[in-house]
């Protein structure tokens, strides 16, 4: 690699200047240039970390050379879209945000094309690096709370109609999902990340507190292979404000409960209640990044360089990437299946991802 990795940013919007941010503090890596199709947004980016502002992806390319890397920030149901052109036209590293692609065989193709070209996909699940979380998936791993009984997600958020009106493609199946997909997507990767492989599911899903053709609502068990059994409660109804967001491990050994508003806090460790204190962290307030993001993202630029510099390989592979795909798809196709269905990372819901040129005509590029 070069001494310095150059990051490009596709899409401005809310997450944007956290990575922005994350680039900042890392050795290694820096931005290169920003662009998004409303010029306002990538100006004000622009002018804060003086690097050149785009519309036009394709110009920027053109235009700054030496780029190695696009973070792939646009609406979820573009993601293919762009990062496939990014890989195929212009031989890029992407960096690709929750929930990575839309569709397990989207994610399939992708990273075909990155092997053709000889590129690489670094998907983002940064809530993976929280404190909180490590030191659960430690007490895991190391028996220190013995073998998994019960896994329980509850994730109690607000998102009134105003929030969804925000842009055309929120609340929809092509472009953005409901609350599972785009709300508990890393409470449904840790379910794995932490607890293993998810065997069955059976879900029921509901609309309850939007006008949206995505649910807003759901409620689930699961079975793992492992033998243990889960629960898990998604809704973005909840009123009037965010209530809650958390895991919580009923264990041989003891109990792990992590919530916060972004798996950052660590409210129950019985195995060791003093690892509470120590193993938390305050997302709220943090300066100048989004409190529901946490710290993440800069730990995740910092594993990118490590692994161009050979020190240690990125830690989300396809393979891992592509079972919380299809963990996620399990809990829609249970719902369109009306009962259990076996988790498949190859299958696909017939509503999470499907086609919307009208949308995504919105938010392409025009080719000159």
């Amino acid at each position: 690699m070069t001494d310095t990795l150059k990051v490009a940013l596709i899409g401005c919007g809310r997450i944007a200047g956290h990575h922005c941010r994350s680039i900042a503090e890392v050795d290694g890596v820096e931005l290169a240039a920003v662009c998004d199709l409303e010029f306002e947004k990538a100006d004000a980016y622009s002018n804060e970390f003086g690097v050149p502002a785009f519309t036009d992806y394709r110009k920027m390319f053109a235009d700054v050379e030496d780029i190695d890397i696009a973070a792939v920030i646009t609406p979820s149901g573009m993601h293919f879209e762009h990062g496939i052109e990014v890989i195929e036209n212009f031989g890029k590293h992407i960096v690709m945000e929750k929930p990575t692609f839309m569709r397990p065989e989207q994610l399939q193709k992708a990273y075909a094309a990155a092997d053709k070209a000889n590129t690489r996909i670094f998907p983002v699940f940064q809530n993976r690096y929280n404190k909180a979380v490590r030191r659960v998936k430690k007490a895991l791993e190391t028996g220190e709370l013995g073998d998994i009984r019960t896994v329980s997600v509850r994730l109690r958020w607000c998102r009134p109609q105003r929030y969804y009106d925000l842009a055309p493609w929120r609340g929809t199946f092509s472009h953005d999902g409901g609350a599972l997909t785009n709300q508990t997507i890393h409470h449904v990767d840790l379910l794995r990340h932490l607890g293993g492989d998810v065997e069955n599911v059976n879900a029921t899903m509901r609309t309850l507190g939007a006008e949206i053709e995505v649910e807003d609502t759901t409620v689930a068990s699961f079975t793992y292979q492992s033998g243990a059994v889960g629960t898990l409660e998604s809704t973005t109804a909840a009123r009037p404000d965010d209530f809650e967001a958390s895991i919580s491990f009923v264990c041989s050994e003891g109990l792990a409960q992590i919530g916060g508003i972004a798996v950052n806090d660590l409210q129950v460790f019985t195995p060791d209640p003093d690892a509470c204190a120590e193993n938390s962290e305050d997302f709220k307030g943090i300066e100048g990044h989004g409190a529901v993001y946490g710290f993440g993202h800069t730990e995740m630029y910092r594993d990118i360089v490590a692994d161009f510099r050979g020190e240690a390989e990125y830690p989300v592979d396809r393979h891992d990437c592509l079972k919380t795909l299809g963990l996620l798809h399990a809990f829609y196709r249970s719902d369109e299946a009306g009962g259990w269905v076996t988790v498949d990372g190859n299958a696909s819901s017939a509503r999470l991802g499907r086609p919307n040129e009208e949308i995504s005509d919105i938010y392409r590029t025009p080719k000159s």
